[in-house]
């Protein structure tokens, strides 16, 4: 005898088996189905089942269909503060993953003000993440820190380990954000701590941890990284990690120049975002068919971005991210006209960090597609203070496969034949008169000056660190009493590094973020003795020797004049902290195609 079709409570539980195995696509035509049910019988509390489970495994970035309209009739039903916080915040997200977060805010709003009426901690946490969900475009960066900030403080109690893990995510997104490095290690550290006991929490630390990695331009830990967040995604029965791992394999194969893995993960995101309608995911698909090796490909899709696309993108949660990645491939590609328009756009937005949804992969710094642009558009001051200052950025937060990207690329000087005129010399009133014309400014003396100045007069020719000192004045070689460190000491030195060194790798690959810093201190301090105590091909070096005493004291003095002029010009800086060598001899070594003209005296 066949059976009747499901009751709807037993369609609702079939829902919820599907979603909780991980059928995401499953569990979401079961939901359909129990809305449209629920609905035609009028019953509530099973129509707002279905509602809140619908929302549940709505996709980040798509269409979201009927599901606002339905979870708006049911929240016009629903009296009570709890259910009305649930659904408000449901109703919230489900507008801010599909890029309209202004429409979002007022729910948000409203599922905040009912859940403090209950004093659910845990609800409360829920509201305000939809809060933020709401406030994660560019302009929103002050309000989310607020946002972020308040979250912390209500979850700081709750034992729940999924929802302090909403208040870590959120509070990592904004650190990242704001470049702060110390927030970013604590937070990290706090999921993995998180992740020992739920395979939730385990998924997002190690896909936020390999997020670390690659922006720290390490790509050996990545294929253990992600093996490892598949699985914990399929403990946690994740419906949409799938997305997230793709992502994780797409950009580690993009770091490690893995050409033929980077193609297969840009056709993937193509045909997916093309399907979808995902912006956002058409633009990386165009960035990853860069790192592929195939600028055709990514030259096809950049097409797409062409009339009033840019122009029109909603500006949520994914706008710089899409304007940084359109850019990226319109500077590769030769695209005059999607670089004059990106950059339009995203120039406002110099000096900011671009993260992925949740902080899920690093997309650079938008003051170095800024400066690249710059150079496009025949602006060379606004090229190479940009680039210096992305550079900067770089270096604090440890990017260096940005940093070494960055460096790679110089802009345009002047053309052959000019000559940047730079000034280091001796000025009326005991001041020194420093920098390119037309910005020289007048500053108090520093005994490097003088240093410096002599170098640069001798281009490419060292000059003895006793003729540096001695100013022109005969000086006696005196020779050395002992070395500073005897042989013994250096090789027990020498291995404990080695050991320092294996000992480090052991922590980082097990995420110990504390044992790692306290080994990299004590390498640091060893390197800092060996150089002390060693010289070239780390022969032993003499202590006390007058020409010693004159290589240190050279040493520090041209280090702190250039870090003084590094203040006052930062392209000069770099430039001298890029040619000038120091040692024993010391000289001046600029590249062949350098063109600054040095004025080394007043009268020049």
């Amino acid at each position: 005898m066949a059976s009747g079709p499901p009751t709807l409570s037993e369609l609702l539980d079939r829902a919820d088996a599907a979603r909780a195995a991980g059928r995401g696509d499953e569990a979401a035509r079961l939901y359909d189905t129990a809305l449209t049910r629920g609905r035609r019988a009028d019953d509530l509390p099973a129509w707002t089942r279905a509602a809140l489970g619908a929302a549940s495994v709505y996709t980040f970035g798509t269409e979201p269909g009927r599901l606002p309209a339905e979870l708006h009739d049911v929240l016009a039903r629903t009296t009570g503060d709890p259910g009305r916080a649930r659904l408000a915040a449901a109703l919230a997200r489900c507008w801010a993953y599909a890029g309209q977060a202004a429409r979002a805010r007022r729910f948000a709003d409203e599922a905040t003000r009912c859940a403090e009426r209950t004093g659910e901690p845990e609800l409360l946490a829920d509201c305000l993440d939809a809060a933020l969900a709401t406030r994660w475009g560019p302009d929103d960066l002050a309000a989310r820190a607020e946002l972020a900030t308040r979250l912390d403080e209500v979850t700081a109690h709750v034992a729940d380990p999924d929802t302090r893990l909403r208040a870590h995510l959120w509070g990592l997104q904004v650190a990242c954000e704001n470049l702060a490095v110390p927030a970013i290690h604590w937070h990290l550290r706090a999921l993995e701590r998180l992740g020992e006991q739920s395979p939730r929490a385990r998924f997002f630390a190690l896909s936020r941890r390999l997020m670390l990695d690659l922006l720290h331009g390490r790509t050996d830990t990545a294929g253990q990284l992600i093996e490892a967040a598949g699985a914990a995604a399929r403990r946690a029965e994740l419906a949409d990690a799938w997305m997230v791992v793709e992502a994780m394999k797409g950009y580690a194969a993009l770091h490690a120049g893995d050409t033929e893995a980077c193609a297969a993960i840009a056709e993937e995101c193509e045909a997916f975002a093309l399907a979808e309608g995902a912006t956002t995911v058409v633009a990386e698909s165009a960035y990853l068919w860069l790192g592929a090796g195939r600028p055709d490909r990514a030259r096809a899709v950049a097409q797409l971005f062409h009339g009033h696309v840019l122009d029109e993108l909603p500006r949520d949660v994914n706008w710089l991210l899409t304007l940084q990645c359109v850019l990226e491939v319109a500077l590769a590609v030769d695209d005059r006209d999607l670089i004059a328009t990106a950059g339009r756009l995203l120039t406002p937005y110099a000096g900011r960090a671009v993260f992925n949804a949740g902080a899920v992969m690093f997309h650079g710094l938008t003051d170095d597609t800024l400066a690249r642009a710059a150079a496009v558009g025949h602006d060379p001051d606004t090229a190479a203070r940009l680039r210096e200052r992305a550079l900067t950025g770089y270096e604090r937060l440890g990017a260096t496969w940005w940093r070494h990207r960055l460096l790679a690329w110089t802009p345009p000087g002047p053309a052959a034949g000019n000559h940047v005129r730079t000034h280091l010399h001796p000025a009326a009133d005991g001041l020194w008169l420093i920098g390119a014309e037309p910005g020289a400014v007048p500053v108090r003396p520093l005994r490097g000056y003088r240093y410096l100045r002599e170098l640069l007069a001798r281009p490419g020719r060292p000059v003895s660190c006793l003729d540096l000192v001695a100013a022109g004045q005969p000086v006696l070689d005196q020779p050395a009493p002992g070395e500073v460190l005897d042989r013994p000491a250096l090789q027990a030195y020498r291995r404990r590094l080695r050991d320092l060194e294996e000992e480090l790798t052991q922590a980082e690959d097990w995420a110990d973020t504390a044992r790692a810093g306290a080994l990299r201190a004590e390498r640091d301090a060893l390197v800092h003795e060996l150089s002390t105590a060693t010289g070239l091909g780390g022969r032993p070096r003499t202590g006390g020797s007058s020409r010693e005493r004159a290589r240190v004291a050279a040493t520090k003095a041209i280090s702190a004049a250039i870090a003084r002029i590094t203040t006052l010009d930062q392209p000069l800086g770099r430039h001298l902290r890029a040619t000038v060598h120091t040692g024993s001899e010391c000289s001046y070594r600029p590249d062949s195609g350098d063109h600054r003209e040095w004025i080394l005296d007043a009268e020049q």
